[in-house]
């Protein structure tokens, strides 16, 4: 626009000092142009002169105007698709999921899909000037991001992220920590709070809680929390009574393979687990799985009964069970080794 009024006055100024010179110095003589056959009106020569430069002029107004025009189209697709590329950034460093977005020009097309597939990690301190809403937009997600490594509590309502977002989960641990959101609320609540998180408070909650919290969340359990429950049956601190029956439904729950009830036969060894309700447990768990052969093995002698021990590796196949055969071996040759050795 600027350098449209420009051209117009100097224009004006070129056709007026054209005009006024013919007048003056050239001629001041009329003249009465036929156009068509139709006889136009009688006008100095010096004003015939200077309008095919006014129409020259309005011709290139007109043309100026028109690739203004489309300019400004232009740049308004640029400044849309540059809006797009700074909603992505933000989106990239919040990560959210499943971003899809369209731009009207080739130079972002391609920056936008690398954006739209890319999770950006803030490394280090970055300064931003707060000249337009969207450098504010993405100063305050920076913040915000920072504030939650920090183990500050945030809102992350305006930003619609999904439960399982990282930022989420993270910022729904701080809550958990500071006690803005109880441990007991955290755990009822599967659909504001992401299952990972919920079995790492419920993992933190078995420490502490009582058996009914325990049985109430046990869908919740875990490898981890599983063994610390079975450590503090009669324990001396936050001890817990449990029948056989309530840590087998438990054990139902988690994935577990061979070494894992040899682990748990370890863990109760050192516990003060009644003998004969730790025999029960392995000798209920082997009617249900051959799995727990090696641990209940394990159990029989470190219980130091050695007859039934005797009876299982005799009936066993030459290759089957052949560390516990040795360590029987040397027990008979009154060589004592701890039998964790031989697992």
């Amino acid at each position: 626009m600027m350098y449209i009024k420009r051209y117009t006055v100097a224009a004006l100024l070129l056709i007026g000092m054209v005009g006024g010179y013919v007048y003056v110095y050239v001629t001041k003589d009329t003249y009465s142009l036929n156009f068509f056959g139709i006889n136009l009106p009688s006008m100095h020569i010096a004003l015939w002169i200077i309008v095919p430069l006014g129409l020259l002029y309005v011709a290139t107004i007109l043309h100026m105007a028109f690739y203004g025009i489309l300019n400004s189209l232009g740049n308004k697709k640029y400044e849309k698709d540059y809006d797009k590329v700074l909603d992505l950034i933000v989106d990239a460093y919040l990560g959210k999921k499943d971003r899809k977005h369209e731009f009207k020009t080739p130079t972002f097309s391609l920056l936008g899909r690398v954006l739209d597939n890319s999770t950006i990690f803030p490394n280090g301190q970055i300064t931003f000037r707060y000249d337009n809403a969207q450098t504010k937009k993405i100063a305050e997600v920076l913040d915000i991001i920072d504030d939650i490594k920090a183990g500050k509590v945030v809102d992350l309502r305006p930003f619609n992220l999904q439960p399982e977002n990282e930022l989420v989960l993270q910022n729904n641990r701080n809550k958990y920590k500071t006690g803005e959101v109880p441990a007991d609320v955290l755990l009822a609540n599967s659909t504001n709070y992401d299952d990972d998180l919920r079995r790492e408070v419920y993992a933190d909650l078995v420490k502490t809680t009582s058996v009914s919290a325990i049985e109430k969340y046990k869908m919740l359990m875990t490898k981890d929390s599983l063994f610390t429950i079975l450590s503090r049956i009669n324990a001396d601190k936050e001890t817990i009574e449990l029948p056989n029956e309530t840590i087998l439904s438990f054990m139902k729950i988690v994935d577990l393979d061979k070494n894992d009830y040899v682990d748990i036969s370890k863990l109760l060894s050192n516990s003060n687990m009644i003998p004969d309700q730790r025999l029960k447990l392995f000798e209920l768990l082997l009617e249900e799985n051959d799995e727990v052969t090696s641990a209940y093995l394990y159990t029989l002698f470190d219980l130091e009964m050695n007859s039934a021990t005797d009876e299982i590796l005799e009936n066993s196949q030459p290759d089957e069970y052949v560390n516990f055969k040795a360590y029987r071996a040397l027990k008979d040759c009154n060589k004592n080794f701890s039998i964790d050795l031989f697992i």
